[in-house]
């Protein structure tokens, strides 16, 4: 069996590890036990700010607007969708598809309550570089950090 001196050593020596982990200076074991405790609570205190961060984060990254560019067999769809209006956007990703040298041979827009685009587009002929869809994505994306920045928006 272990003796009673013993157990009384593990356990100062347990609250003395408790104490320096908490940064404690208190001299009675009750004491650091209150400060582990309110230690306990600051750090509770800290994860709840951090969780409100990222939710807040995640938030930020649901309402910007979601851009896919797929390969067609006779070109490029894209598609940009954001769940709330934006007025203006079109100009600028229209200049995109005019900078890449893309025509448009179909388009649907709604801007109505959020801004859905979709458009087909296909490479002009006198544009000897090809285009890849990774190329496309990053110049529309651009373009809405463009927008949003001469906009002033909060997203």
């Amino acid at each position: 069996m272990v003796s009673r001196e013993h157990k009384k050593a593990a356990l100062h020596e347990k609250l003395q590890l408790l104490r320096s982990v908490t940064n404690s200076h208190a001299e009675e074991d009750t004491s650091i036990i209150i400060d582990a405790s309110k230690y306990i609570k600051e750090l509770k205190q800290k994860i709840d700010l951090l969780n409100q961060d990222v939710a807040r984060s995640s938030t930020y990254h649901n309402t910007w607007p979601m851009v896919t560019v797929e390969t067609l067999e006779k070109g490029m769809q894209v598609k940009v969708y954001s769940e709330r209006s934006c007025p203006g956007l079109l100009v600028f990703v229209l200049n995109v598809f005019e900078e890449l040298s893309l025509n448009v041979l179909e388009a649907r827009v709604s801007c109505t309550g959020s801004f859905q685009l979709e458009a087909l587009g296909v490479e002009r002929e006198e544009n000897g570089d090809t285009i890849d869809t990774h190329m496309v994505k990053q110049a529309i994306l651009q373009a809405i950090e463009d927008w949003s920045e001469s906009n002033n928006q909060e997203y």
